[in-house]
């Protein structure tokens, strides 16, 4: 699409905004019921699609990809009316009679851009509370994951008119021509670099923001742990879609004492998982394009390698690889991996290992196996991260009752259930007052000897 195209359907958009239609409740819950139902006639082809984006099986896409975006639908289809009515508040003493009301107010036009690594569920479920606040939409997916892409402008254009939903194609010109456009709202999920670069881009527009992105998210191992607990989940979440999650576990920090026993429960659970050769598992994934691939081989040293270290170019196939003893200043420590590449490093003392944490930028996830309250408690209060688990991976976002964002380079923002209404509505303020009384009169300047005593009274 050119520029002069894009400007229009911007245009378009803003005009369909204007006239009111998308305000409504039963619109947007209309809306909502249509985007579920068209996500259903279209299951099949978003399946494959997905497959033939990373080799992900149905059963994995279907989770990962499709069903929390249908409990997010049902989720804003039966509390829409109650998150978009009018709130009351209290209002001070002294300026009564006059009320206090919050009204939440859609933004407008938002560009929603998503990323490669899950297509499909990262660009329809921001729309999910773009459209259950009343926005119009331009979605942007990524042309990496070119046939969920394809399948995504299908979807869209068989539901909606592109006055109120379109899915505009194409590569990074296309997304900076967007990005000049005077939007309403930005969201963006994707990586720490483009997510300066779209900052800079809605900064000449002052255009409010979300920047979903990522980081290096630490898994930590106390030698209170129950190891093969730790193993296993460490292990799904970091190699689920082959390690290509913003949340999956970066790197392990395991205590001296039981890192060689927690190496010896993660070998064994890879090949519970995988089998004694992953690359003929139905279930695990592929790195998405060349470049990634030969990014990854580049950040392997197989030398370290305790298990794993094999791939295959041809069908950018790596194995899932745990690397020990890594260090601090290994080119993998350098930055996110996205990939199924585990360095595991050791520490002595926690105060250490918080420390080394807080020195990098602030991650997106932070995860801490664990069964010492008190060691809980100081991970929580003295480290800084988006958001996490004890004794878990990745789960928390499941749950649409817990806000998903990061937290300084890891994000800007969150999503996720009453959180995704919230991220689309602006708060307007309205202070309700009546012709008899006021506290205007008081502050009159004849009145200069009541003002005095309500300011001493309120001190």
């Amino acid at each position: 699409m050119e520029p002069s195209a894009m400007n229009a359907l911007l245009q378009s958009q803003k005009a369909f905004f204007q006239s009111g239609e998308t305000r409504g409740i039963p619109f947007r819950i209309a809306a909502l019921k249509k985007l579920k139902a068209v996500i259903g006639d279209h299951e099949k082809e978003i399946l494959a699609a997905v497959y033939e984006d990373l080799r992900k099986e149905a059963t994995d896409a279907y989770a990962t990809e499709i069903s929390g975006v249908y409990t997010e639908i049902k989720l804003a289809i039966e509390n829409v009316s109650d998150w978009a009515a009018r709130e009351k508040v209290p209002t001070p003493f002294f300026m009564r009679p006059s009320k206090s009301y919050i009204y939440k107010e859609p933004y407008g036009v938002a560009l929603i851009i998503a990323p490669w690594n899950y297509p499909f569920q990262l660009l329809i479920l921001p729309l999910v509370g773009a459209i259950a606040a009343g926005n119009t939409a331009i979605l942007k997916p990524s042309e990496i994951s070119s046939h969920t892409a394809a399948v995504l402008e299908k979807i869209i254009r068989a539901a909606f008119p592109p006055e109120y939903i379109c899915v505009v194609q194409g590569g990074a010109p296309e997304t900076k021509a967007l990005l000049e456009l005077p939007l309403d709202y930005i969201f963006f999920t994707g990586s720490v670099p483009v997510g300066k670069a779209v900052m800079a881009a809605a900064a000449k527009n002052l255009t409010p923001l979300t920047l979903e992105l990522g980081g290096k998210s630490p898994a930590i191992v106390h030698q209170t742990a129950n190891l093969r607990t730790a193993a296993g989940r460490i292990s799904w979440g970091k190699f689920l879609n082959a390690g290509q999650t913003c949340i999956a576990p970066d790197y392990v920090l395991a205590h001296e004492s039981i890192r060689d026993a927690f190496l010896e429960e993660l070998a064994k659970v890879i090949v519970k998982f995988y089998g004694r050769d992953a690359s003929t598992h139905p279930r695990y994934c592929r790195i998405i394009n060349d470049r990634h691939f030969e990014r990854l081989t580049a950040l392997l040293d197989k030398t370290k390698a305790v298990c794993g270290g094999k791939t295959d170019a041809a069908s950018r196939y790596i194995e899932p690889t745990v690397l020990s003893p890594a260090d601090w200043t290994d080119p993998i420590m350098q930055e996110e991996i996205f990939g199924p590449l585990l360095p595991v490093l050791s520490y002595s003392d926690l105060d250490d290992a918080i420390r080394r944490i807080n020195e990098r930028p602030k991650p997106l996830a932070l995860y801490l196996f664990a069964n010492d309250k008190a060691v809980r408690r100081k991970i929580i209060r003295e480290t800084s991260f988006g958001g996490g688990a004890i004794n878990n991976t990745i789960m928390h976002i499941v749950s649409h009752h817990l806000p998903f964002g990061g937290v300084g380079p890891s994000g800007l923002g969150r999503y996720h259930g009453k959180y995704s209404f919230e991220t689309f509505s602006h708060t307007k303020s309205i202070l309700r007052s009546y012709n008899r009384t006021d506290i205007v009169e008081i502050a009159k300047p004849y009145r200069g000897r009541m003002m005095r005593l309500i300011l001493k009274w309120i001190k």
